[in-house]
């Protein structure tokens, strides 16, 4: 295998590895909610420590992007990759079924992709039958991982518009990144998104206050599930995907997404002890065919910017 190939499966890797830990983040998560928190509260403490943490790692890099147009860029990635996305994911938790905000969030590879079509100048790109093909039956097997062979419909507007706007943030989050990436170093894209989802999400606490209270911070399982969300499955996945985006290129990354349902089922065995049905196995074998079938379901025209798996 020649260094290039040996390079980008290792970012295959990477990939893979990254949406494994975000498939089992809603664990922490939960645990967390049980402990009185709000969503925005643990949004805010995982992405403060891990804006701490980038503050370190990236010492020596610059602090102001390079014109007025790309700070703006970087609020856009802050919110779309930060606060608007985790608002409109959890408040879609209030209005409708969990199943089915799991289920909606991923689109976000199918909407990633036509908003690369529609807006990337730079990208001249042909789909082959098999993204499309391998699209459908990643999303099918991700039905029969979510729901379980028990298909629950809650008709809810609000909520389904919600879930619908959070995987369109997570899809424009990429397209930004993808602009910007030539131009800015890992280190300094990440931590943009950290601080600016900060300070996005602080005028929502006029509505809600953030949940502080000390003795609830100081329980080991607490103050340990923000650690991981925090340290793992913010700074340093943030670093791991935005870095394999950059390698990979965006069409071929996002795909990955649909394997998350596989690695939250398999959580929720280990863990919560819930058991995985032969539907879910069944899907799982489904994301894993159309995962590979939409990774390498595109062509890119000579010049093109996006990179193939």
């Amino acid at each position: 295998m020649s260094r290039k190939h040996s390079t980008k499966a290792l970012y295959h890797i990477v990939a893979l590895l990254t949406v494994g830990v975000w498939g089992t983040t809603f664990i922490a998560t939960k645990i967390l909610l049980h402990n009185g928190l709000n969503p925005a509260s643990i949004f805010f403490y995982r992405f403060l420590l891990a804006y701490l943490l980038m503050l370190w790692v990236s010492r020596g890099e610059k602090r102001r992007a390079d014109s007025w147009k790309d700070e703006l860029k970087a609020v856009g990635l802050g919110m779309g990759g930060g606060s608007l996305y985790f608002l409109t994911e959890n408040t879609a938790l209030y209005h409708t079924l969990s199943t089915q905000v799991a289920f909606i969030l991923c689109t976000a590879p199918l909407f990633t992709a036509i908003l690369i079509g529609l807006f990337n100048r730079t990208l001249k790109q042909t789909f082959k039958p098999t993204f499309v093909l391998g699209s459908i039956l990643a999303l099918g097997g991700v039905a029969l991982v979510i729901f379980n062979g028990r298909f629950i419909l809650k008709l809810s507007l609000k909520g389904d518009l919600l879930c619908l706007a959070a995987a369109l943030c997570w899809a424009f989050y990429t397209l930004w990144l993808k602009d910007m990436e030539q131009r800015y170093s890992n280190c300094f894209l990440t931590r943009k998104v950290f601080g600016y989802g900060l300070l996005t999400i602080l005028p929502y606490f006029l509505y809600e206050p953030l949940h502080y209270a000390p003795e609830t911070l100081a329980r080991p399982v607490v103050w340990g599930n923000l650690l991981f969300l925090g340290v793992v499955a913010s700074m340093i996945c943030y670093l791991s995907w935005n870095k394999a985006v950059r390698e990979l290129g965006a069409l071929v990354v996002t795909p990955y997404i649909y394997l998350s349902p596989i690695f939250t089922s398999v959580a929720s065995t280990l863990i919560l002890h819930e058991p995985m049905s032969g539907y879910g196995a069944v899907g799982a074998l489904c994301i894993i065919v159309g995962v590979y079938g939409a990774a390498t379901g595109f062509r890119c025209a000579a010049g093109g910017a996006d990179k193939t798996a």
